[in-house]
């Protein structure tokens, strides 16, 4: 062997050698065999916030090709490398699947590599010293525990054990509202007397670090429960409002610094079941940890930047949920408002709750559908429009095809009924909700179904939709009575410029419309049926005579003439285009069938329905108002006064 050989062997060996020490310390730093420098704040949650978030983001960014890996085992790193990434994204859109897997990750990173015990546990919540134990510390541990027994219910099961949604009077107020306090939380903890396992300790800390990581702080868990809705930032004083203060009054800013007075970031309140209900006892604790709540609530689908040119965007979540998040200068505070909507419970039976004469009502409202009649929900913001309006498509023949036009997704009636032929479009930064109505005529739609009108253009599109887009209409609308939402439809025409004559744009609505059920919300949440509507056209008589012509003297001829006249300037200037009367009403807690269908409307209905559910239209017709429906109803220019009559039914349970 040469001198020669002996050297290129030696160096393929000092090469190789560094390879695979080159090799193993790239694994070795993949692997991050973390060190933890344990002091008396090792186990704060803030350390670890700050050790799950590195951790997590090494291992989304390590190169998998310099780790020497086999083929199957790099194939298995990069598919958990991907579902990681996807996890922590699709989390922060309100996925609860993605948020469980990220979750259960920090679980395992805490108990295995941060070496998380049941004793140092404790130096992040102090679960063995209650009297150490904050109000949102109690209120996490009943979530958890109410949670692993009742799901996504656990709020609304807290709520209702302990009667937390009931008026009650707060620090000497002299007047009730609705509120959650501190004191309630804590005497409910003690009445609990719960006992953890290690594990549980550990699942309440893992929640505490993921809602300051990737989730929405304080109301993270409070979201994901079956509720109405939450909102941050709509109560408290404002940043802005604190250097005013300071200025003017000093014990004012001293008490604000001790908390004594709410601010912005103090904010949080939920809608259970018709009320506003505020949670006094939690609180995002800055103004920069509500602010990131709202910059990260509304990004699902990626809707766009939230700026002071743009202060306002309104969007859904994954989960469906709607979500509204406004900013200063266009508002006050950050704030935002997520309203949920549970498509398990939109049905009318669930809405009426078996009170008195609802089943005759909800048979009344099923008949409206079926018979094709354009119907508008009206009613206050929260009185259930929404879910009323999902429990009425319920009835819609299966036989027609649904198109849906919203400013936002909130009906996701495609969840409900997947295998029906429906489809829903919205509105973008291109293309305007009108170019949407244009298409939907083109899409073999039997029924347009119109989420909320409440801007001037979505007025027309109901109004155009209604005329010649499909067989007949659903819409909501926000007015009071009925004459408001004739007067609201017929101005938002005008606003836009495609009518100019007030009655020619009135006359076009009352054509359109067939009825309106009204809700309500009274003072304590509860939300019911007001009335029915119906709207009855005046058609137009011709009283003018040609008697001036029998007339001999040219006096007799003037008389006739001006009473011609008189007939025209009645017409031009105070034609009753409309009448309206109730058919339904909510009388002394209990539902009430009153005045009769008018004939014209009886008979499409009848002709919309297939045969059994004309036959059973027919009983209900007979059986509340008899012969009534055969009689020629005399329209006059005044709205008919409902009369409710009992008709000696039995109450109904």
């Amino acid at each position: 062997m040469t001198i020669t050989n002996i050297i290129l062997i030696i160096v393929v060996l000092v090469i190789g050698g560094y390879l695979i020490y080159y090799t193993a310390k790239k694994k070795k730093t993949a692997e991050v065999e973390t060190v933890i420098d344990v002091d008396d704040k090792t186990y704060t949650i803030e350390k670890m916030i700050e050790f799950v978030k590195k951790r997590l983001d090494e291992i989304t960014k390590i190169n998998l090709y310099d780790i020497g890996l086999s083929e199957e085992e790099l194939k298995r790193r990069k598919n958990k490398k991907y579902e990681l990434k996807k996890a922590l994204k699709g989390c922060t859109y309100g996925d609860v699947n993605d948020k469980k897997y990220v979750k259960e990750l920090i679980f395992d990173l805490l108990e295995k590599e941060y070496g998380v015990t049941e004793s140092n546990l404790s130096k992040a919540i102090p679960f063995d010293i209650p009297s150490l134990l904050t109000a949102q510390d109690k209120f996490d541990i009943l979530i958890y525990v109410y949670k692993k027994d009742f799901g996504y219910e656990a709020l609304t099961e807290l709520i209702k054990k302990y009667n937390l949604a009931e008026l009650k009077y707060l620090n000497g107020e002299t007047k009730p509202s609705y509120a959650i306090t501190a004191q309630e939380i804590e005497e409910i903890y003690e009445k609990e007397n719960l006992v953890l396992s290690f594990a549980d300790k550990l699942a309440i800390v893992v929640q505490r670090i993921y809602q300051h990581y990737k989730g929405y702080s304080s109301i993270d868990e409070v979201r994901d429960m079956n509720i109405d809705g939450v909102s941050g930032g709509v109560s408290g004083l404002p940043e802005s409002f604190l250097s005013q203060v300071a200025q003017t009054d000093g014990d004012y800013l001293s008490q604000i610094e001790e908390h004594k007075v709410p601010r912005a970031c103090d904010s949080i309140w939920i809608f259970f079941q018709g009320k506003s209900i505020r949670l006094a006892f939690l609180s995002f604790g800055t103004e920069a940890e509500l602010k990131r709540v709202c910059q990260n609530i509304y990004k699902y689908n990626n809707p766009g930047q939230l700026s002071d040119t743009n202060g306002y965007k309104i969007n859904e979540m994954k989960d469906g949920s709607r979500v509204v998040v406004v900013r200063p200068s266009f508002s006050e505070t950050w704030a935002f408002f997520v309203r949920k909507f549970d498509v398990k419970r939109s049905t009318l039976e669930q809405w009426f709750k078996g009170e008195v004469g609802s089943d005759e009502s909800i048979e009344l409202l099923k008949f409206l559908v079926k018979g094709a009649r354009i119907v508008s929900i009206t009613g206050e913001q929260g009185c259930g429009k929404t879910t009323m309006l999902m429990g009425m498509i319920e009835n819609i023949y299966e036989t027609m095809n649904i198109r849906v036009q919203e400013t936002a997704f909130e009906l996701h009636l495609r969840k409900i009924y997947p295998t029906r032929n429906i489809l829903t479009f919205r509105e973008t930064e291109t293309i305007s909700g009108q170019e949407g109505l244009d298409v939907q005529k083109k899409t073999d739609g039997s029924v347009n179904i119109i989420g909320e009108v409440a801007t001037d253009p979505v007025a027309a599109w109901m109004i155009q939709a209604a005329q010649v887009a499909s067989k007949f209409t659903l819409f909501t609308h926000h007015a009071k009575t009925f004459p408001n939402l004739v007067t609201a439809l017929r101005n938002s025409m005008l606003r836009i410029g495609q009518f100019n004559n007030e009655k020619t744009a009135e006359e076009q609505v009352v054509q359109v419309l067939n009825f309106d059920i009204h809700l309500t919300k009274d003072f304590r949440g509860k939300r019911y049926v007001e009335r029915i509507t119906e709207c009855i056209p005046v058609e137009e008589k011709n009283e003018y005579t040609f008697d001036h012509r029998k007339e001999k003297t040219l006096e007799g001829k003037f008389d006739k003439f001006f009473d011609n006249a008189t007939h025209y300037f009645e017409k031009v200037t105070d034609r009753k285009l409309y009448t309206y009367r109730n058919i339904l009403e909510y009388v002394d807690g209990e539902y009430v069938i009153t005045n009769p269908i008018t004939e014209t409307n009886l008979r499409e209905m009848r002709l919309n329905m297939d045969e059994s559910d004309a036959e059973a239209f027919d009983r209900f017709v007979e059986r509340h108002w008899g012969n009534q429906r055969k009689e020629t109803v005399a329209v006059s220019s005044e709205p008919v006064e409902a009369k409710p009559k009992r008709r000696g039914r039995k109450p109904r349970g």
